[in-house]
């Protein structure tokens, strides 16, 4: 059985070497495995700074050290005044009452605590160029919306106010402030109009080469989706995603957006084919008029797409890059299996009549977005009837595999 990839804080080591394999151009997915982290936490982690590597903290020479902290507390203890402390470490005495006076003062200081709580507070991070100039601020904004890149803002800011030095700033910081959303001075839609369609900072070295990355072709984007698809407002809407196990293995889920009715689909892998011929055969269990649209994300894993949409007359839309949330229902519904299907677990193991168990667990569990109803009894009440081979209480009859 695969090793559970931990979730806990990195320390200063491990996020030292995840920075040093990111600019080295590996993936999240790569840096996760060789550090045995979970890759969510080191998505996290880089998406914090935007995919640009963070200096690394010094204290300065100026600052007192642990051991002259330890020192001071030594000199507490023995009923030293904080002149003859300040004597000893060649240090002025208003340091030492200043030192005293932020950590507990002489009856609660503490050496490491108040070395760590200087360490926490001296972290100040200045105010970034944007956020102190609102006219270059609104400047930059407005011609990022005219498409124009970040350099060629740089380049005309140059030019149009040659006489006003306040209104420079480089191509790198905007692209800081772009892909540094905590620094909270330009708009995350912005993104969208960078030509690289890029949401961190990538490494130099980076490459797609084999990593079976790009586009899906004729992919029709989720602001195209029919507003009842939108609103939930007739049944026959789904979506979908894979659920990823160990070794590599993964489950296909479909989530009816108004019943949140789900269906599991065995994989043998992730190919395009094997996917789409997969959760075809499942979408044509289904009637005509439960088979109107299916939201998906991203990946290469649909994108033969059309010949899904011919084998079952259903639509299929696409998010926006990096916007799970577009398809909340499936997020949700596959939090909840996360119960039965841990990322421990290999799920080529499972044959589609324990997928089918567990997918019948779930639509007869009382959902509370449903008014505690059943996502068996919403679908059964939206359509008149659900077919024999989707009751829950019927049982289901699949050959093992795909």
């Amino acid at each position: 059985m695969a090793k559970r990839q931990r979730r806990a804080n990195l320390n200063a080591l491990e996020k030292r070497e995840l920075w040093h394999r990111w600019r080295e151009g590996h993936t999240l997915a790569e840096i996760g495995r060789g550090l045995g982290i979970d890759g969510s936490c080191i998505r996290h982690v880089v998406c914090a700074t935007g995919g640009f590597t963070p200096p690394e903290r010094r204290r300065s020479q100026l600052a007192l050290t642990l051991s002259e902290r330890e020192e001071i507390s030594r000199g507490v203890a023995a009923g030293e005044t904080a002149t003859e402390i300040a004597r000893r470490l060649g240090r002025a005495p208003s340091t030492i009452a200043r030192e005293l006076g932020r950590h507990g003062g002489r009856v609660g200081y503490r050496a490491a605590d108040a070395d760590r709580e200087a360490w926490d507070w001296s972290c100040r991070p200045k105010v970034c160029l944007l956020a102190s100039n609102p006219q270059l601020r609104r400047v930059v904004a407005t011609k990022l919306k005219d498409d124009w890149s970040p350099e060629q803002i740089s380049g005309w800011l140059v030019t149009e106010y040659a006489d006003d030095p306040t209104m420079r700033i480089s191509a790198e910081t905007i692209y800081r402030s772009l892909f540094i959303q905590a620094r909270g001075v330009l708009e995350k839609e912005l993104l969208a109009h960078l030509r690289g369609g890029r949401t961190l900072r990538g490494s130099r070295h980076a490459t797609k080469a084999g990593q079976g990355r790009g586009e899906i072709v004729d992919a029709v984007p989720i602001r195209d989706r029919p507003a009842e698809a939108s609103d939930r407002a007739i049944p026959g809407n789904w979506e979908g995603d894979l659920v990823c196990g160990a070794r590599h293995s993964q489950v296909a889920t479909l989530v009816e957006r108004r019943s949140r009715y789900l269906m599991l689909v065995r994989l043998d892998n992730k190919q395009t084919d094997t996917v789409v011929t997969a959760i075809s055969r499942s979408m044509r269990r289904l009637p005509k008029q439960l088979r109107s649209t299916l939201t998906w994300d991203r990946g290469l894993e649909l994108a033969a797409h059309k010949d899904f949409t011919v084998a079952t007359n259903c639509a299929v839309y696409f998010c926006d890059p990096h916007s799970p949330w577009q398809k909340g229902t499936n997020e949700n519904t596959n939090r909840l299996l996360r119960q039965y299907l841990p990322r421990t677990v290999d799920f080529r193991q499972l044959t589609q009549a324990e997928l089918d168990r567990i997918a019948r667990r779930l639509n007869t569990r009382p959902r509370k977005t449903l008014d505690f109803a059943t996502p068996a009894a919403m679908l059964s009440h939206g359509i008149g009837e659900i077919p024999d081979e989707l009751r829950p209480e019927a049982p289901q009859r699949h050959q093992q595999g795909v």
